[in-house]
């Protein structure tokens, strides 16, 4: 799936529209075409969704991502994910680790998306058509909450709350060693690393403003159990953040800064909590999805460590 970034300059016809702008880049895109993959989220400014009458700005980045009319459409699967919640207007997903989101580089089918085409396949025709009411993801190793919409109006909906912020989620993260605070804030700009462009840093050359909060909730001999509130999205932002600091995620394999023990098999990442306001009744709703059995019995094995049973 072709994906073109271009960054702004400045010229005589800037500030003009991001249709407009983007019809100049790529003449195999007809201005109708540009519109219709904003109308799925697929034209962002400074990685936010934006309508085609958006206005650009010297210094804005602004991207876009098509489907080719050669690449294969995505299928209906049978996967296994659990659902939270549905109703006429979302579905709320609890997603299991392993679990891919949604169709990309290296990743055909088997995923989240191709699940929900299989048991709701009106979800066609909302959003990108490789992403089916898919208005946010999670990492493949983190399990937990994850909200769909099931109609156009529920997807432009979520898609406003999502970009303006005022969506809650909160994580429980286990993370390597004792934290010298009960609670802290992490505000550090991320970006692609500025050597390996495969990993997000704090060493980049284009950062963008981060911002994560965490509270300990309780502590282990060598490591440490967090309730992780995320104010910004950035990819990969808790992981990242918390290396940072020289805390990594147990079971991180990308982030990590020191040995992992073997007996953490998969990332300690949960989407514990998710609120937001419900797109068809206005008022606000939160979803909690507890511990998964493989990450309980890791802390169970944290504690008797702590406790000399281990």
């Amino acid at each position: 799936m072709p994906e073109k970034e271009f960054q702004v300059e400045a010229a005589p016809d800037i500030p003009a529209r991001v249709d407009v702008f983007l019809a100049g880049k790529l003449p195999e895109l007809s201005r109708s075409r540009i519109h219709e993959l904003a109308a799925a989220g697929g034209v962002r400014v400074n990685s936010r969704p934006v309508r085609p009458s958006r206005r650009v700005r010297s210094g804005d980045r602004v991207a876009v991502v098509w489907r080719e009319e050669t690449e294969a459409e995505l299928g209906p699967q049978d996967v296994d994910f659990g659902i939270r919640h549905s109703d006429d207007w979302i579905l709320v997903v609890e997603k299991p680790s392993g679990l891919v989101v949604h169709p990309g580089a290296g990743v055909k089918d088997g995923t989240l998306a191709n699940g929900l085409l299989h048991r709701y396949p009106e979800l066609a025709g909302v959003g990108d058509p490789d992403r089916p009411g898919i208005v946010h993801r999670l990492d493949k190793e983190t399990s937990g909450l994850l909200v769909v919409a099931r109609t156009r109006e529920a997807y432009l909906f979520l898609q406003a709350q999502f970009r303006n912020r005022q969506v809650h989620k909160i994580y429980l993260a286990l993370v390597m060693g004792r934290m010298p605070e009960c609670g802290g804030v992490i505000d550090r700009p991320l970006g692609r690393h500025w050597k390996d462009g495969k990993r997000m840093s704090v060493k980049t050359r284009k950062p963008r403003d981060a911002e994560t909060r965490f509270v300990v909730l309780e502590e282990f001999r060598e490591t440490s159990l967090l309730e992780i509130a995320p104010v910004t999205g950035r990819t990969h932002q808790i992981r990242v953040h918390m290396s940072s600091i020289g805390h990594p995620l147990a079971g991180d394999t990308h982030y990590k800064r020191r040995k992992t023990p073997g007996r953490r098999h998969r990332l300690f990442l949960h989407a514990h909590r998710l609120s937001f306001v419900h797109p068809g009744s206005g008022e606000t709703v939160t979803f909690i999805s507890e511990l998964p059995a493989d990450l309980e019995h890791i802390l169970g094995e944290e504690r008797r460590l702590s406790a000399g049973t281990a």
